[in-house]
């Protein structure tokens, strides 16, 4: 079993189209759409994050335990190492990781739907600030992926959803801290706004925090 994974996320604001696509050409629905619940925890220091480092508890119909750590891009493709375990019970597994001394850094939701294609698992995500895809597989099949589904003008994003959650703050001056629907509701993000947040990496290579 690997314990990496490699991806590329796109920006997809129109999902109408992207979905009645992937449904044409056979794409298999593992997972139907579903409502995540995730908390991202850091340690008494606060130096995950820095490392690069992803300590995660997700809740959608399991809960799920996962570990990532900082990867790196190549062409605006993501590999980093990733181990993950499904666990029972999600306010148990929180209360031992607390027990622990990590402590709860960000709770970010999304919908996610989930795809397989030609042996790629494709990823739907809403999330409360826009709309993204996520495939994950060898490199060759993602980039052939990419032009059947006709994505190769999307744009590529290299950050995680909570970096960019993190720089909409700032842009916007917003002043909660979780990535929820409640907290969006209301919110103006105006069209043009992405152009300066989601751009190509500046280098070929890169790592990622």
């Amino acid at each position: 079993m690997t314990h990496s994974e490699t991806e590329v996320k796109l920006y997809t604001p129109d999902h109408a189209s992207l979905l009645q696509q992937m449904h044409a050409l056979g794409a298999r629905l593992v997972y139907p759409r579903v409502l995540e619940r995730n908390l991202r925890y850091e340690d008494a220091d606060n130096t995950l994050t820095a490392r690069g480092v992803v300590l995660r508890l997700r809740q959608d119909s399991r809960t799920r335990l996962t570990y990532k750590d900082g990867g790196s891009v190549h062409d605006g493709v993501l590999t980093r190492s990733e181990l993950e375990v499904e666990v029972s019970d999600f306010h148990l597994m929180h209360l031992i990781l607390e027990r622990l001394g990590f402590n709860t850094a960000l709770i970010y939701e999304k919908y996610r739907t989930t795809y397989e294609y030609y042996g790629a698992e494709i990823v739907v995500d809403e999330l409360p600030f826009g709309n993204f895809v996520e495939i994950e597989g060898d490199p060759q099949t993602i980039e052939s992926i990419i032009k059947t589904l006709g994505l190769s003008g999307a744009r590529r994003v290299t950050a995680s959803y909570t970096a960019l959650f993190e720089q909409l703050k700032q842009a916007l001056g917003l002043n909660f801290r979780d990535l929820t629907f409640e907290n969006f509701a209301g919110v103006h993000l105006p069209s043009e706004l992405f152009d300066t947040l989601i751009t190509p990496p500046p280098n070929p290579s890169e790592h990622i925090p």
